[in-house]
C-alpha cells in the first residue's frame, strides 16, 4: 500500500511543514518515506511545494506523476496540481483564497475555507493545519495519531502552545468533512 502526496502554495504557508509531519508520520509508522521539497527563486512568497510518498514497501521512484492526494493553499498551485492527481483522488483547496476553475469530475475536491478556519482558532498561518486535517481520511497509510506524534517530534515538548493549535487546526479540518 502506498500514499502519494503533492503539497503547494507561497513560500510561508507551510507548505513544507505539512510534508515534514507527513514524513515524521510514516517515519514514527515504520513505513518507508520518500520527502522532496521544491522552493520557488524566492522562499518567502514565492511558489513552493513538496512530494510525499509513504509506504508498507520499498519506494521504488521518489517521482510522483499523479498523486493520490493534494493540497493546494494558492490559485497558481490550483492550475498546475489539479492535472496531478490521478482519477479518484483527493485534492483539499484551501477556498478562501483560491477560486474553482476547471473543476475536475473524476476526483473528490474538497472546497474548505481554511484559512477562515484557522482565523477562528487566532492564527490564519494554521490554514495548511486546517487542510491536513481534511486530507487525513483519505489516506491510506497516515492516522491522526501517526500525526499527533509527528507534531510533537517536529514542534517539541518545548512548544506546547503550538502543539495545541497545530492540532486544534487538524481537528478543524477533520470535523469539517465529516459534517
Amino acid at each position: 500500500m502506498m500514499d502519494k502526496v503533492l503539497l503547494a502554495g507561497f513560500g510561508g504557508q507551510g507548505v513544507m511543514f505539512i510534508g515534514k509531519v507527513l514524513a515524521y508520520a510514516g517515519m514514527l509508522s515504520d513505513l518507508e518515506v520518500c520527502w522532496i521539497p521544491s522552493y520557488g527563486p524566492e522562499m518567502r512568497g514565492g511558489t513552493a511545494n513538496c512530494s510525499v510518498i509513504t509506504a508498507d514497501t520499498e519506494i521504488n521512484s521518489p517521482v510522483i506523476d499523479l498523486a493520490d492526494g493534494g493540497i493546494v493553499l494558492n490559485q497558481p498551485s490550483y492550475g498546475k496540481f489539479l492535472p496531478r492527481i490521478k482519477p479518484g483522488g483527493t485534492l483539499v483547496v484551501n477556498s478562501s483564497i483560491v477560486q474553482l476553475a476547471n473543476k475536475r469530475d473524476d476526483i473528490d475536491i474538497i472546497a474548505l475555507p481554511a484559512t477562515d478556519m484557522a482565523n477562528e482558532l487566532g492564527n490564519p498561518g494554521l490554514a495548511n493545519m486546517v487542510c491536513l486535517g481534511a486530507l487525513l481520511p483519505k489516506l491510506k497509510l497516515t492516522s491522526l495519531a501517526s500525526v499527533e506524534k509527528a507534531i510533537d517530534a517536529v514542534v517539541g515538548k518545548n512548544k506546547p502552545a503550538m502543539y495545541e493549535l497545530n492540532l486544534a487546526a487538524i481537528r478543524k479540518g477533520l470535523e469539517f468533512v465529516r459534517a
